[in-house]
């Protein structure tokens, strides 16, 4: 019995597995010099500690964007020093992701990070005309770290665009495209998900995932190998794109998952991080600066690779998709 016992795996060794893979992306960010990172609206506990903790870590110099009596107020509630950092007074939320974007596009900033504000705000001062919009469609990327999965997972979209149709569904697949090369990591293996791996009229998603390997064939996508519809099991499993027959480079390979709409692709990422113990780190791109996308729920380490993979990124546009190190 003691030996049966002791090859048992519960769930709270699961608990303590280490996150290698983020660890790796937040020791290369701090190997540069940390960028100017406009914060809108820090104002409650956990968008300002985790500013404060990127700062601290060496990953972003903040330039917090709010108002300045509360900014104040919480950092000496929490016992932040915050006293070396510039402060931009701003009356509200609103006013906040206004005098943040203008901050960017002033040259004063060279990411933008989300404070307590809703992210409809910031991003609606993003892709406004004078904000800081350019031929590409905004979209998000969760670069998840699945202690039970051998590669990082980037997943695509899960937060900002709800029901994109084929245009944009190109957009977001050369966004996440560009991270993953940007972050120095090859060229990505890119699934485009679906219920099923066949084409069929029944399930139009099966369609346009066709459609984009096909643009992709034809230069209309770049830097990565595209394969779909791939279902999840036969995307991420060799074992089951065996099973099934498929013979392709993508097929259980694949690093980045392109999701039909934004609710299959949130309840991806809420499935991995709540069943599979996985962090989910966020940026927005498209923009003209990544936008680091926190949440109150995020851990200290989901923070700092949320910071790294924006900063790293930064430098990559910075030497035209190389990273610097």
């Amino acid at each position: 019995m003691p030996k049966a016992t002791a090859q048992l795996r519960s769930p709270a060794r699961l608990d303590v597995r280490q996150h290698a893979k983020y660890e790796r992306l937040i020791d290369a960010a701090k190997t540069n010099a940390p960028l100017t990172t406009a914060v809108a609206h820090p104002c409650d506990e956990s968008s300002l500690s985790g500013a404060i903790e990127a700062y601290e870590a060496g990953l972003i110099v903040p330039t917090l964007v709010g108002p300045a009596s509360k900014l104040h107020s919480i950092a000496a509630k929490l016992n932040l020093d915050i006293s070396a950092l510039e402060i931009v007074d701003a009356p509200h939320s609103q006013g906040s992701a206004e005098r943040a974007v203008a901050l960017v596009r002033e040259g004063r900033a060279e990411l933008l990070m989300k404070g307590s504000l809703h992210s409809d705000e910031i991003l609606g001062e993003v892709t406004k005309r004078e904000g800081l919009r350019t031929g590409r469609r905004v979209s998000h990327v969760f670069i998840m770290d699945v202690p039970t999965h051998p590669q990082t997972l980037f997943i695509t979209d899960a937060a900002v665009n709800i029901a994109p149709d084929l245009v944009a569904k190109r957009d977001i697949v050369q966004n996440a495209i560009d991270l993953f090369v940007g972050l120095g990591l090859g060229t990505p293996k890119v699934a485009i998900l679906s219920a099923v791996e066949t084409v069929t009229v029944a399930i139009p998603s099966t369609i346009e995932a066709a459609a984009l390997c096909k643009m992709a064939d034809r230069g209309q996508i770049t830097g990565g190998e595209l394969d779909g519809p791939l279902a999840f099991d036969n995307a991420i499993s060799e074992e089951a794109a065996r099973i099934k027959g498929i013979k392709s480079s993508v097929a259980g390979k694949a690093q980045i998952l392109v999701v039909p709409d934004l609710e299959a692709g949130n309840m991806l990422a809420k499935n991995l991080s709540f069943l599979s113990n996985a962090d989910a780190a966020g940026i927005v791109l498209g923009a003209r600066v990544p936008v680091i996308l926190t949440s109150r729920a995020d851990n200290l380490r989901t923070r700092l690779a949320s910071c790294a993979v924006a900063s790293l990124f930064a430098y990559s546009q910075r030497s035209g998709g190389k990273v610097q190190s």
